[in-house]
């Protein structure tokens, strides 16, 4: 969207469903980082890639393995491969362009939600929250895992090692736990059951930092802002928390070491409090005082600047949108659906939500049109108003007005070669291998329809050399079928046919009757009908119906 001619005043957020997308039952969405791709999990196992642009399928992931429901999808961080986790308790990564399956693993409990590193262009570890087991790190090639501590105890030092064996399971039972990677990917942040965050290196897998919630509900969702600076928590108290990182994007993990340095007079729960007031501090928190409705699907805007989530109440298809002050700027209603999942394109301002029925909405913005945005002199009118033209108005040179010289040197070189950087986008996130776009490939012929082709040309063929309908058509009408035989064989032919059946329906010319007459002197075979009409004179075809039209059967 060009931003100069949008109404500052209007608000940078969707209004309207634009359009919806169908195929299959899609259950969850994801965004490349550009916005130009969107890749959607079905309930039969399948991976549909989306192109934004177009809104048209670009491509479709088959897993032969797999039929059950996907649970969630990522991008790779420049989009080359997309990690699927299955209800099968499955985790595949896939290359998007050649839509080959990359790797599969098997975990022991469904992954409800899998990430791949964000600091890798070919990542191959992962972070999965399974159903009833704690976050773990899944190595993608080798299959080992290595299961995230999730509460640190009351005494101790708080540093609680994990075991690390391939497939390890979690025995005791756990409350669905949330977890996400920060943004360069060398921190885990940890919402667990007793209303805490844990800051985790996944390395060590050690925690260097607690920031208990108010009220100590517990953590359902927990995602980060696009440029790493927000935290946003969902709560089982109904509320949404947005916490600022107060740790530095890159290099989070020698800060951390830094502040346990400062607090290394105090020990166990409280240095890891301690250090935790100093990474995340509480900067704003919403919620629905009237309804009291739970949220799913959290997120931020592209820019940070908005907060979105959807209501989780069954029948409503309902999204609230405030701004980072805590406003409630906006509450769009769809269809009566319920709403499963939902995302923020990362550079426009649009959401897509999936519906329980298996459809994708787009919300976008309903824009009004500002004429004065195009011509600044432009004047809107409210009613008609007679205008009175100047007399030199419509002039080819008008003697009020002074033609302004252009300060553009019409010499200089024009640059279409470089690329305007993108605001929502880091020199860092820049790159020159980034799949935005999936290439277009036209599917071949069905052979069925190639074996029909064949078929009806040999047909065609039979019928240029036996009685087809045409052909017969064609002799009781006295008509030729072959537009490429000459004169004589179209005259020989409706001789051979029975030429007395055919009547001219016009005089012959001058020209004509000379030309017949030279044909009736040329020496021909003399046999049967033809001899006969050679032996008539030239003044017999002063007649109306020429030497074709004589009786000449005696």
């Amino acid at each position: 969207m060009n931003a100069p001619i949008i109404d500052p005043l209007q608000g940078d957020f969707p209004e309207v469903i634009e359009e919806y997308l169908e195929h299959g039952v899609m259950k969850c969405i994801a965004f490349n980082r550009r916005g130009t791709l969107l890749a959607a999990g079905c309930s039969d196992g399948n991976c549909v890639i989306w192109d934004f642009e177009t809104r048209g399928i670009a491509k479709e992931l088959r897993d032969k393995e797999c039929n059950a429901a996907i649970t969630s999808v990522c991008w790779s961080k420049f989009g080359h491969r997309i990690l699927v986790s299955a209800a099968d308790k499955s985790l595949t990564l896939w290359d998007v362009v050649s839509g080959e399956r990359i790797t599969r693993t098997t975990l022991q409990q469904t992954p409800l939600q899998a990430r791949l590193h964000p600091g890798s262009s070919t990542p191959s570890l992962c972070l999965a929250c399974p159903l009833s087991s704690a976050p773990m790190i899944v190595d993608l090639t080798t299959g080992s895992t290595t299961v995230l501590p999730v509460s640190v105890p009351d005494a101790g030092n708080g540093l609680v090692p994990a075991s690390r064996n391939k497939f390890s399971d979690g025995t005791p039972p756990f409350t669905p736990t949330a977890a996400c990677f920060n943004k360069y990917g060398d921190l885990v942040y940890v919402g667990n059951s007793k209303g805490e965050i844990l800051i985790i290196d996944y390395k060590t897998i050690l925690v260097h930092a607690m920031v208990p919630v108010t009220g100590g509900a517990v953590i359902k969702n927990i995602v980060f802002s696009r440029n790493g600076q927000y935290l946003l928590t969902n709560s089982n108290d109904r509320t949404l928390r947005i916490y600022e990182n107060l740790l530095p994007l890159k290099d989070g993990r020698k800060a951390l070491d830094d502040l346990e340095e400062t607090h290394k007079e105090l020990n166990g729960v409280e240095k890891l409090k301690a250090v935790g007031s100093k990474c995340l501090t509480l900067f704003r928190d919403f919620q629905d005082s009237v309804t009291k409705v739970h949220w799913k699907a959290p997120c931020f805007s592209g820019d940070g600047e908005w907060v979105v989530g959807g209501c989780a109440s069954k029948g409503e298809h309902k999204i609230y949108i405030w701004d980072r002050a805590g406003h409630l700027v906006k509450i769009l209603e769809g269809p009566k659906e319920a709403l499963i999942d939902l995302a923020w394109h990362p550079v426009h301002p649009i959401v897509v939500s999936v519906s329980l029925t298996g459809l994708v909405y787009i919300w976008a913005k309903d824009y009004t049109e500002n004429w004065s945005a195009f011509a600044p002199d432009f004047k809107e009118l409210e009613e008609n108003e007679e205008y009175v033209e100047r007399e030199d108005e419509f002039d080819l040179v008008p003697e009020t007005e002074k033609v302004k010289e252009s300060d553009v040197n019409e010499d200089d070189e024009v640059d279409i070669v470089t690329l305007e950087k993108d605001s929502a986008f880091s020199d860092s996130d820049m790159s020159q291998d980034e799949l935005c776009f999936l290439p277009a490939i036209p599917s071949p012929d069905v052979p069925e329809q190639q074996d029909k082709g064949v078929e009806s040309s040999s047909k065609l063929v039979d019928s240029n050399h036996s009685g087809s309908p045409l052909s017969e058509e064609a002799g009781p009408n006295g008509r030729a079928t072959n537009h490429a035989s000459s004169p004589l064989e179209d005259n020989s032919i409706a001789d051979d046919a029975g030429g007395s059946r055919m009547k001219r329906k016009r005089k012959p010319s001058e020209k004509i009757l000379e030309l017949q007459a030279e044909k009736v002197k040329k020496p021909l075979k003399p046999s049967g009908r033809l001899s006969k009409v050679k032996n008539k004179s030239v003044a017999d075809l002063d007649n109306g119906n020429g030497f074709l039209g004589d009786d000449v059967s005696d």
